[in-house]
C-alpha cells in the first residue's frame, strides 16, 4: 500500500514539474528511483502516463485523465493523515520552505535551527531561490519574502518588525573621494552592482520625506549575490547596497562605513506566507506559533 501511495505521489509530482529531475528533487529521491517508480506504475496500469524525450516530459491524454481522478482522492487521504497527525502531542513531518537567499540566511539561525531543536520529529527542506516561485505549484508549504512580494491570496505572518537596506563602502575606497550626500551622487562613484536571476540589473531604491528615487548605479563589477557584493566592498572595490543584516557586524567594527542612511529608512520586513485554503499541518502550525512568539 505504501509503495502504491508513493508511486501515485511521484506521478503527480512529475506532472506538476514537467521534469523528472525537478520532481525527484522535490520528493527527495534520485531521478533513477523516480523513473523506476513511474515505470512500475505504468506497467501495473497498462497505460503510458508520460511522453519522455531527452529534453522534455509531457503528460499523455490517458495520463491527464488518470491523474485528474487520483489527485482529489490523494488530497483527501493526505488530509486524513494530517488530521491524525494533529492529534499527536509532538509535530512530525517535513516542512518545505521557499525563500530568497538573503531571507534564508536571516531566518536560518534564529528560527529554523531553534525550531528543529524544539521539534525533534520535524524536518525542514529549505530551498533558497532568487526568483519569486509559486509555492503552491512547486509543492512548498510556505514561502518567505518581503511584504510587498507576498501574493494577495496568501496568509502572511511578519517575521520581523521592520527591515532596512544599507549603502556602504570600505574606508580604503572612501579615502580621497567625496562622500555621497544624495542618491544622485552615486553616479560619480564606482558601485558593486547586483543582477537579478532574470538577468536584469537591480536599481537601487531610496526614499526620503516621501520622495522615492531609483538609481541605475555605475560600476565595473556586477555580481548575482548580495554576499559577493559585500565581499567586494570590503576589498575597496566600490560602494555596495544590501540588507543591513549582512553588513551589521562590518559596520560595527569599522570595516565598512554606512552612507546615505537618511535615504534608507526602515520598512515593513520579511513575512512568511502560506496558502489560505490549505489545511495547516501540525508542523506548520508550530512553526507559525514560534514566529509569532518571536515577533510579539
Amino acid at each position: 500500500m505504501t509503495q502504491d501511495f508513493n508511486q501515485l505521489h511521484a506521478a503527480l509530482a512529475v506532472a506538476r514539474h514537467r521534469s523528472f529531475r525537478a520532481a525527484a528533487q522535490a520528493l527527495d529521491m534520485s531521478p533513477t528511483a523516480l523513473s523506476r517508480a513511474i515505470s512500475a506504475l505504468e506497467q501495473r496500469l497498462g497505460l503510458r502516463l508520460f511522453n519522455r524525450t531527452t529534453r522534455s516530459v509531457s503528460v499523455t491524454p490517458a495520463g491527464e485523465e488518470f491523474l485528474a481522478r487520483i489527485e482529489p482522492a490523494l488530497a483527501q487521504l493526505n488530509d486524513a493523515l494530517e488530521g491524525a497527525n494533529q492529534i499527536r502531542d509532538t509535530p512530525v513531518g517535513t516542512l518545505r520552505i521557499n525563500a530568497s537567499e538573503g531571507a534564508a540566511r536571516i531566518i536560518l539561525g534564529p528560527i529554523i535551527l531553534r525550531f528543529l531543536a524544539q521539534n525533534p520529529e520535524m524536518n525542514i527542506d529549505l530551498f533558497a531561490d532568487g526568483s519569486l516561485s509559486d509555492i503552491v505549484a512547486q509543492g512548498f508549504d510556505l514561502g518567505v519574502r518581503y511584504a510587498e512580494a507576498v501574493p494577495q491570496d496568501m496568509i502572511a505572518v511578519p517575521l520581523e518588525p521592520h527591515h532596512a537596506m544599507a549603502v556602504f563602502a570600505a574606508p580604503s575606497y572612501l579615502e580621497g573621494r567625496p562622500f555621497p550626500r544624495a542618491p544622485a551622487d552615486l553616479l560619480a562613484h564606482s558601485c558593486v552592482r547586483i543582477r537579478h536571476p532574470s538577468g536584469a540589473l537591480y536599481h537601487w531604491e531610496f526614499t526620503r520625506h516621501g520622495k522615492d528615487q531609483r538609481i541605475n548605479v555605475p560600476g565595473r563589477l556586477t555580481v548575482n549575490s548580495y554576499n559577493l557584493a559585500v565581499d567586494a566592498a570590503l576589498t575597496g572595490e566600490g560602494i555596495g547596497f544590501t540588507s543591513e543584516y549582512f553588513v551589521r557586524e562590518h559596520l560595527a567594527s569599522g570595516r565598512l562605513v554606512r552612507l546615505l542612511e537618511e535615504w534608507t529608512p526602515p520598512f515593513e520586513g520579511l513575512h512568511l506566507y502560506y496558502p489560505r485554503h490549505r489545511q495547516v499541518s501540525s508542523g506548520l502550525r508550530a512553526f507559525i506559533d514560534m514566529v509569532r512568539g518571536r515577533v510579539m
